[in-house]
């Protein structure tokens, strides 16, 4: 391919090039997997947190966010490539490097100027980071991701096997929190829960029962209880003060198949008496009370993650669709969404959603329906 009329290839960039195809492909393949709204005194939405498949951890304002998605196409260069996306970038508020591989989710402990901004990743640790510190961060934006210690770092324990050898350190798919109690909770890849104790930096209780790696936790604190999810296709009630599991639960009991899919997405609601289970194939609701199933919803495409807002459920998954039910499975709303493939859903109290997911696109939909902004997150090479 020659770079100037009449075929002439004097100054083509070979390099320039090569790196124009990698950073394109790596745009595509993002992946935002969990946002969550920031606290904030002010009624609306102010600052929306995300973790990406890069590792970071970044702040985005949402009235720049709005600002920036009023541009139709947006366009920049690459050492003399021009790439296009049909979204576009957002300028982040602030930007870290979270972990080493993808950062699998985000949580906020705490409000206030005192609240921690928490999150997990596939090196297997948690940590945890003042959130004023992140927001005031000198500079705020870095090419290459500010560096910022964090004041919480809890690994992921290995395990030993023959002659001494040591297992990886097993990733961190899903973090659930219970302030009253002082707990972080982590979901990790050896088929482990893990209770941590957010003042002395120790792990209190391991909850082994599982045998499949989790891919999701909640915490039910009126009980001091968590809920686990796993690829062995069953979600496991765990008491926090003996580590023991009370109960276990069968999301797809009643279909006919030779093995049950993975539960991906766990959700409780605010009274803590429902919970809602994803799974490759579907949904299903549960009386926490009786522990019984009170309906179940058959997909044509996997949940990868679910809210509640009052009573009802938002479920979204592999398909660009962000559903809505009653708490009896009436289907009450569909959205089309950016991502092809939606993997976090986060609803504010003004309730106002916002969606992740693939190509590093978010969505941000008003409590009516609209769409206020769609954008693509910037990356810790910063994307231009």
């Amino acid at each position: 391919m020659a770079r100037n009329g009449g075929g002439d290839a004097t100054n083509w960039d070979e390099e320039g090039y090569r790196s124009s195809i990698l950073l394109d492909r790596e745009l595509r393949s993002r992946t935002v997997f969990r946002t969550a709204f920031a606290p904030s005194p002010n009624p609306n939405p102010e600052t929306l947190a995300v973790a990406s498949s890069d590792g970071s951890i970044a702040a985005y304002a949402i009235s720049s966010c709005i600002a920036a998605s009023h541009q139709s196409v947006h366009s920049r260069k690459k050492r003399g490539q021009e790439l296009r996306s049909e979204f576009p970038f957002a300028e982040p508020r602030c930007i870290i490097q979270g972990h080493k591989g993808p950062a699998y989710d985000l949580k906020f402990y705490g409000n206030g100027d005192e609240s921690l901004l928490l999150s997990c990743g596939d090196d297997g640790h948690v940590r945890g980071w003042k959130w004023m510190d992140v927001l005031n961060m000198k500079p705020p934006v870095a090419k290459k991701g500010g560096q910022l210690d964090p004041v919480l770092d809890f690994t992921n324990p290995q395990h030993e096997g023959p002659w001494g050898a040591l297992s990886p350190i097993p990733e961190s798919n899903a973090i659930a929190i219970n302030e009253q109690e002082g707990s972080v909770f982590s979901a990790a890849g050896d088929s482990c829960a893990y209770c941590w104790d957010v003042e002395t930096g120790k792990r209190e209780v391991v909850f082994k029962g599982h045998s499949d790696y989790l891919h999701s936790i909640v915490a039910r604190k009126s009980s001091n209880q968590i809920i686990t999810g796993s690829e062995d296709g069953t979600a496991r009630i765990w008491d926090c003060r003996s580590g023991k599991c009370t109960r276990i639960l069968y999301p797809e009991k009643g279909y006919k198949l030779k093995e049950p899919s993975w539960v991906s997405s766990l959700a409780i609601d605010a009274s803590e008496s429902w919970l809602v289970c994803g799974t490759g194939r579907g949904l299903s609701v549960w009386s926490l009370l009786s522990c019984e199933c009170i309906f179940s919803i058959d997909n044509r495409s996997p949940t990868q993650d679910l809210v509640f807002d009052d009573n009802q459920i938002l479920a979204a998954g592999s398909e660009p669709l962000l559903t809505r039910f009653s708490i009896n499975g009436t289907l009450l709303s569909q959205n089309q969404c950016a991502p092809q493939s939606v993997f976090s859903v986060c609803i504010h109290p003004s309730r106002v959603t916002a969606v992740g997911g693939y190509g590093g696109l978010v969505d941000v939909i008003s409590q009516f329906g609209s769409h206020l902004c769609t954008f693509c997150c910037k990356g810790m090479n910063g994307d231009e």
